[in-house]
């Protein structure tokens, strides 16, 4: 049932502005709500999404090479792009349009988001609702970079709103364009496959590095370790229900 992606890729778009709103407003919460965000695209990449992946191709040796795409690949859009201010801020101030073009990948990446979603769902209701709880995770710290770069930048909020919103209706427009695309079991699976890549990169270097950030006084946080877990959890229990 793909076209109900469309209204449920309504919680991605409130998801982004949420983290959009955040960043504009109290940017220092951020990593224990990121922290659990990271268990749970992780877990959703590797416990639902790459399994349904396996089982449209085949063969797991025909998906894997894919899911290996999809992690190279949005690392070298990341670094061609410049996304997600890793550079120096003043290196990156050098870049003339690099704030517009980070925000233009990130909100062509919420588009895939929806698109994503869409397709999941044409593969069965389960899937289709775990993948848009992984997009939804990492939506929020997509709304917060694509506003804390765009400021980083050239520190103009009315322009980093715009950025926003546009980022946030992207996975709407996704889902519309994913809903009305009808493909092979085996293209699904690759397309998963890929996605699984594209998650696993997104957990690794995003959203998990926050349950290791250090506090203000030197030290880990123990909590957030526990919040990545208890996401990671949180999934697992859901395809065992899922899959008695």
């Amino acid at each position: 049932m793909p076209e109900v992606a469309i209204p449920l890729s309504a919680l991605a778009v409130a998801a982004i502005l949420s983290g959009g709103a955040v960043a504009l407003r109290l940017a220092h919460t951020l990593p224990t709500v990121i922290a659990l965000s990271g268990g749970i695209v992780v877990a959703v990449a590797l416990l639902e999404v790459l399994p349904e992946a396996v089982e449209n191709i085949g063969e797991v040796h025909d998906a894997v090479p894919f899911v290996a795409v999809g992690f190279l690949g949005f690392f070298l859009l990341e670094r061609v792009l410049v996304l997600h201010h890793r550079d120096d801020p003043e290196q990156a101030r050098a870049h003339g349009r690099v704030g517009v073009l980070g925000a233009l990948g990130l909100s062509l990446h919420s588009f895939t988001d929806g698109v994503g979603i869409a397709l999941a769902f044409s593969v069965n209701t389960e899937t289709g609702l775990l993948v848009l709880l992984a997009v939804v995770s990492h939506g929020f710290a997509d709304g917060l970079n694509t506003v804390s770069f765009v400021l980083s930048q050239s520190g103009d909020r009315a322009r980093a709103r715009r950025w926003l919103r546009i980022d946030a209706f992207a996975p709407l427009a996704g889902a519309a364009v994913g809903s009305l695309i009808s493909v092979s079991d085996q293209t699904l699976g690759y397309f998963l496959a890929l996605y699984a890549g594209f998650f696993l990169y997104m957990g690794a270097t995003d959203l998990l590095p926050a349950a290791h950030a250090h506090e203000h006084d030197g030290h880990g946080s123990w909590g957030r370790v526990v919040l990545t877990v208890a996401g990671f959890g949180g999934i697992y229990a859901i395809t065992l229900l899922g899959h008695p």
